[in-house]
């Protein structure tokens, strides 16, 4: 807990909490230590019918608390964790509840794409929202469209910078770089990943002839005899990079690609796909876990918690948070 008594200019504001659950407990101490606070005493525990059960072992009574749970896989394990504890919370009279979502969990069905489908992704808004919450602070949304689900406020941080900074810092001498985005969606973001870089963009296109399927149809821009840099907001089963990778090398690429993403789910056969030899380099955050089978020679992992913990400080100080996303 941080008591605004530590800090002269805080003294009309209430105590800060940081709470976790069990999705990412590492970034949660990540953040906690660059803040300067502990993670707060919590029990997560299941009866034995599978029923879940939470404590929080201390009071929260009027502070502004913060819980960190990125909903990842396990995913509705995690999303009804996350709204058991903000309902706990609410009921134990925290005086503010901030969701802090490193990554959120049904972002891809924001839309119906046929005529009975769910919007699954405003669904979740509106669970956090009934819950209690009272503010999200969320990362690289798959669709800028969610911000628009929810009727609380919503800060949307990205981890653009951090990945751009890195690969702006590599030594690229005697390479010609081309960025590329594996599809129309992420051209905005992955523009912008360029533009630091100073060097050109290529965009992959591609069709959906299926549910949980994507195929590359053609791509836009010059890639002969380029070194790519692939980036993508999320990488689950490594399908789509691997398709826009195949496009890049029969367009002429150079087979040393980098690739970097800001959510690295890995499922399937993700590390499968991502082992082979043209890519080079996979640069990936920690907004999820990566369990050590997971793990690759070539991964490079880049830590969003300072992010994340000045994005807290701020909202807790009343202070300007946009330009932590501004880029």
């Amino acid at each position: 807990m941080l008591n605004p008594s530590a800090s002269p200019d805080a003294q009309h504001l209430p105590a800060m909490m940081l709470f976790a659950g069990s999705a990412n407990p590492d970034l949660a101490a990540e953040v906690a230590k660059h803040i300067g606070v502990s993670v707060g005493d919590l029990q997560i525990t299941r009866f034995a019918d599978g029923e879940l059960y939470v404590n929080f072992e201390e009071s929260v009574r009027g502070a502004d608390v913060f819980l960190l749970q990125p909903t990842c896989p396990p995913i509705d394990q995690h999303l009804l964790e996350l709204l058991v504890l903000i309902d706990a919370l609410k009921r134990a009279s925290a005086g503010k509840i901030t969701c802090v979502l490193p990554y959120y969990g049904y972002g891809r069905q924001e839309k119906k794409d046929s005529p009975r489908e769910p919007i699954t992704a405003k669904l979740i808004a509106n669970l956090l929202t009934t819950a209690g919450a009272n503010h999200v602070v969320a990362m690289d949304l798959h669709a800028d469209a969610i911000q628009g689900f929810f009727d609380i406020p919503l800060d949307h941080l990205t981890a653009l910078h951090i990945i751009s900074d890195y690969l702006s810092n590599k030594d690229w001498s005697g390479k010609d770089i081309v960025v590329v985005s594996p599809d129309e969606g992420r051209v905005k973001k992955v523009r912008r990943i360029a533009g630091r870089l100073g060097c050109p963009l290529a965009v992959g296109y591609k069709t959906h002839p299926e549910h949980g399927v994507s195929d590359v149809t053609h791509l836009a821009g010059d890639v002969r005899g380029k070194t790519c840099i692939v980036y993508d907001d999320m990488i689950s089963s490594g399908g789509s990079i691997n398709e826009i990778v195949d496009t890049l090398l029969e367009n002429g690429a150079k087979p040393e690609i980098t690739v970097a993403t800001t959510h690295a789910l890995l499922v399937g056969k993700a590390v499968e796909r991502l082992s082979r030899p043209e890519i080079a380099e996979l640069v990936i955050t920690n907004t999820i876990p990566l369990p050590e089978e997971k793990r690759l020679a070539k991964m490079t992992q880049l830590s969003v918690a300072p992010l994340f913990g000045d994005a807290i400080r701020a909202i807790w100080s009343d202070g300007s948070v946009s330009r932590l996303f501004d880029f």
